[in-house]
């Protein structure tokens, strides 16, 4: 494939992890640290592959209205994760950063997430971006106020800069596991010109495989924004 052919930007809705679980009789946490490794893996294969940006679709806000139990198992995750891995990140040369609002998880939660980010935040390969408790209609409105309590009249490129993705390029590349088929309040101002493409696999048993089929059909597609 050429590598003008690979997509610059690949955004991941990472659905299917309890689902995983439930068909192998395993408690939800454990789907959800199975798509732990399983991004760790997928971010690390796509930046192999060239992809420069990797964004993950981890907690939305919808999410947090799940049952405590299964919040106090994706929040251990993130202590985890961001205790562990960030460094990891740095070291690898991958910049870590996060969108989404950080003041509606647990105080110690948010912390973590932001003494993470802060330990990696130069990425010479690559940057990855994990939505935690974030929204996408949230992230728009909450952009618009912010025009008007600055009184600015915009242009459609200066709001996307008003978003919480307003130092990334749009994604060229959406996926979606777990078999169904619409963005879930995810990227929805950045992702209008996106290709997307769908994967009836549980986010667990998305593998590497599974990310180069995606990015060949990306680069099978005619991208026209629009034109002839």
């Amino acid at each position: 494939m050429e590598s003008g052919r690979i997509p610059r930007h690949v955004a991941v809705i990472m659905d299917g992890n309890g689902r995983w679980a439930k068909k192998r009789l395993l408690p939800r946490s454990l789907g959800h640290r199975a798509g732990m490794e399983r991004m760790i893996g997928l971010s690390e294969h796509a930046f192999d592959r060239g992809v420069r940006y990797v964004t993950l679709f981890a907690l939305s806000t919808e999410n947090l209205a799940r049952p405590q139990a299964e919040l106090d198992g994706i929040f251990r995750l993130f202590r985890d994760y961001f205790t562990v891995h960030a460094e990891t990140c740095r070291e690898k040369g991958i910049a870590l950063r996060v969108i989404g609002d950080l003041s509606l998880l647990p105080p110690d939660v948010a912390e973590t997430v932001r003494r993470g980010t802060e330990a990696a935040q130069k990425g010479e390969r690559g940057t990855l971006t994990l939505a935690i408790a974030y929204g996408g209609r949230r992230d728009i409105v909450e952009a618009a106020n912010r025009a008007v309590r600055e009184g600015r009249e915009l242009r459609e490129e200066d709001f996307s800069r008003l978003l919480s993705t307003g130092e990334l390029p749009p994604p060229d590349l959406v996926i979606r596991t777990g078999g169904e088929k619409r963005l879930s309040n995810f990227l929805l101002f950045e992702s209008a010109y996106a290709e997307l493409y769908f994967s009836g696999k549980n986010f667990p048993d998305f593998g590497d495989g599974d990310l180069d089929a995606a990015i060949e059909d990306y680069a099978s597609r005619e991208r026209r924004f629009g034109k002839i």
